[in-house]
């Protein structure tokens, strides 16, 4: 049995909602993942926000806008009379829960279920069509088998049972609709995953059954070489391992969310990466095997900020590295990247929410030197630091672009260089010309 996740741009019409459809069905028994129509997430979030602001009419009005657009999308959708009706009675039932929400008292849960909305309606509206089109299918809430503990973290055992039990009752059907992203706490309450999202709720859900293989469809036909947003004729490239799927992912390529995975390489279940736009194209696989070596892709990482601090009280003092660590930590901001000479220390981090906090606890045995619109290239390969001349093919690329740091041997599998954002798409391009033009001449 596959598992088969399909993002909002891959259901973001209703004309590709019916090319999902097509695709599912192939008379093999699978669970399909899916996540909210693109663009709605958005306007939940926005909804929410006003919510939260008290601005009580505008949220009203947002709601209604969004409202407009799924009675649009119905009747693209569906043909029959009895399915449009059964399909417009749910919408006008989830935006006047939409409307009590906005108009109540806002908490953290508010926002949790605005936000659920979205897989609600996705999901609910894919069924009616495979309905229509007498696809043998059903419906199963996610929320009927997800949850996460009071760490946020998902409970395992809780989902395995739960959802073998569910799979249980529909013995002989063919597909199994259900929710990406969302779930329950521990408290029975409305929540979400967060982290990966639908990737990490179709990777759960594979894990959770031992499936054959997961497939994460969305609009492009897997990782690339270089991010083709920046660079023309980027490729595909067609197999990755985990490790490897994991650094290009944590450090830019939008494609997977690097934590998203991990439940399959625990199992070690193959991650297929399609394309909905192109089914016929190959894709990426990824695996636990290390296949091919040398250099296989670039990414980059923006909206990063660098940290400096510079002790020379604490010269080779014992503790000084656990301070900073720990400051970070108390605060709850991951780091990226991190150089250390004798007397300072560079990081970088992606979310500066408390770094006001950050400073002024650093700043009483160091001094801090900040800068922002900083971009991680991460250059990925199979055990790259251990290829003789790997490290200089990439410094001779990037010619004369200043490198603000430089992370190398911390991984087999990447160099992490961090450069001003602003030189970013230079850099991209001078790697592609230098490492895979080249090569492949």
């Amino acid at each position: 049995m596959k598992v088969l996740k399909f993002g909002g741009t891959s259901v973001g019409s209703p004309e590709r909602m019916k090319n999902v459809a097509k695709i599912i069905d192939d008379n093999n028994r699978k669970i399909v993942v899916l996540s909210a129509v693109s663009g709605t997430t958005n306007s939940l979030v926005e909804i929410s926000s006003l919510a939260e602001k008290q601005l009580k009419s505008e949220a009203k009005k947002a709601i209604e806008e969004l409202e407009k657009k799924y009675a649009i999308f119905i009747n693209d959708l569906l043909n029959n009379e009895t399915a449009q009706k059964e399909a417009k009675e749910l919408i006008f039932n989830i935006f006047e829960t939409l409307k009590t929400l906005a108009d109540s008292p806002f908490t953290v849960r508010t926002e949790k279920r605005i936000l659920a909305q979205g897989e609600i309606i996705s999901t609910n509206l894919f069924q009616l069509y495979l309905k229509e089109q007498n696809i043998s299918s059903v419906l199963v809430s996610a929320l009927n088998f997800m949850r996460i503990g009071k760490d946020d973290e998902p409970d395992y055992f809780y989902i395995k049972e739960n959802l073998k039990r569910e799979l249980k009752a529909f013995p002989d059907t063919q597909i199994i609709v259900t929710q990406g992203f969302i779930t329950k706490n521990v408290y029975g309450e409305i929540d979400n995953l967060q982290r990966g999202g639908s990737d990490f709720s179709a990777s759960l859900i594979g894990a959770a059954i031992k499936a054959e293989e997961i497939q994460i469809w969305t609009d492009i036909d897997g990782f690339h070489n270089n991010d083709p947003r920046y660079v023309k004729n980027t490729k595909p490239i067609r197999e990755l391992s985990f490790d490897e799927a994991a650094e290009l992912a944590y450090f830019g390529a939008k494609i997977l969310h690097p934590a998203s995975v991990l439940p399959a390489k625990l199992q070690n279940i193959p991650v297929l990466l399609k394309n909905t736009l192109q089914p016929e194209a190959v894709g990426t696989l990824i695996t636990r095997e290390e296949k091919g070596d040398g250099i296989k892709a670039v990414a980059a990482k923006d909206g990063i900020t660098s940290v400096k601090i510079n002790s020379a009280r604490m010269l080779l003092a014992y503790g000084f590295l656990r301070k900073v660590f720990e400051t970070f930590e108390k605060y709850e901001t991951s780091i990226d990247m991190i150089t250390t000479s004798e007397i300072s220390v560079s990081v970088t981090i992606d979310n500066i929410k408390n770094l006001a906090k950050i400073e002024e606890e650093l700043q009483k045995y160091s001094s801090i030197i900040v800068e922002h619109e900083q971009t991680i290239i991460c250059v990925v390969g199979n055990f790259i630091a251990e290829k003789t001349g790997v490290a200089l093919k990439v410094f001779e690329a990037l010619g004369n672009i200043p490198l603000r740091m430089i992370s190398y041997g911390g991984s087999m599998h990447n160099i992490s260089l961090l450069i001003n954002t602003k030189d970013k798409q230079k850099a991209l391009e001078l790697l592609s010309k230098h490492l895979f033009e080249t090569s492949n001449e």
